[in-house]
């Protein structure tokens, strides 16, 4: 439960009272509350700060930048800061329907508009997270070695230090550096599963949750197809507006390898003999 102080200074920004407050699903790394005024619904998203520092700080940022595409319905961010060493984000409350007949054909069209945002390097101002873990963003010249470096290279070492060995992989490196095309960043979602999109109240897609940075646009086409939830109808679509290159079907277990680290690095073994053939598969 949120404790009085807590009320209080969330009444305070908003400058309102608030009648009701109550937990949300889906708070895995942070705790996720409903806040009810007499005059809205606001989310209010919190954990320790010490133990996740500037979380909420570049989540807001991931979300302004999808925001400013204007490609996609994204939150409104309303306050970020710290109380009784709480870190919070409180943004938009978003009401959900059923989608719509025209809801695939309209996230394949607004995918492919958000992944043709791009810059003349891989990476991002600043480090990030991927769900709670810190997630790397140097500048990099190509996509391979932007992938490479910081985004596999990171989740191996954890690994490594959680007791999952992998050998050979400078081949392997090597090997898949040859298989990543060579086209320019795209501002990707970095997290689209599932469970970080909804319908809104007009049937449209709205993002949530985002990892972003300038990357290769197949990352979240793999991570699309990693756990399901996404109708075949946008992947044809998105095909139409921003066609990938030849062979990507091929190449999506290639980008699906570090979102299956996250997890082994999160969640332990079950996830261990996927990274592995993964691996064993590019020697």
């Amino acid at each position: 439960m949120l404790s009085s102080n807590i009320i209080y200074h969330f009444e305070e920004l908003l400058s309102e009272k608030i009648i009701a407050n109550k937990p949300l699903s889906g708070g895995d790394i942070n705790a996720v509350y409903l806040l009810i005024s007499d005059k809205q619904k606001v989310v209010v998203k919190l954990n320790l700060e010490s133990k996740f520092p500037k979380m909420f700080e570049t989540e807001a940022q991931g979300l302004q930048k999808l925001k400013d595409t204007s490609t996609f319905i994204v939150p409104e961010i309303l306050h970020i800061g710290v109380v009784d060493n709480i870190a919070f984000l409180m943004l938009q409350y978003i009401d959900q329907a059923k989608s719509n007949v025209t809801f695939w054909e309209n996230f394949g069209k607004q995918l492919g508009r958000l992944h043709r945002n791009t810059e003349s390097y891989f990476g991002l101002e600043e480090n990030n997270y991927i769900g709670s873990l810190p997630q790397y963003n140097s500048i990099c010249e190509s996509a391979s070695e932007f992938y490479i470096t910081q985004r596999l290279e990171p989740q191996f070492k954890i690994a490594s230090q959680n007791g999952f060995s992998f050998s050979r992989l400078s081949g392997f490196y090597k090997n898949i550096s040859e298989e990543i095309p060579d086209e320019a960043s795209s501002l990707i979602h970095g997290d689209l599963w599932r469970g970080n999109y909804m319908v809104s109240q007009g049937g449209e897609p709205c993002l949530i949750d985002p990892a972003v940075a300038y990357a290769p646009r197949e990352m979240d086409i793999a991570m699309m197809h990693l756990f399901g939830g996404f109708n075949s109808q946008l992947f044809k679509i998105y095909n139409e507006v921003f066609p990938l290159q030849m062979g990507w079907n091929d190449r999506i277990s290639i980008f699906q390898l570090y979102y299956l680290l996250v997890h082994l690095n999160v969640f332990g073994s079950s996830y261990y003999n996927q990274v592995k053939n993964i691996v064993n598969r590019y020697f």
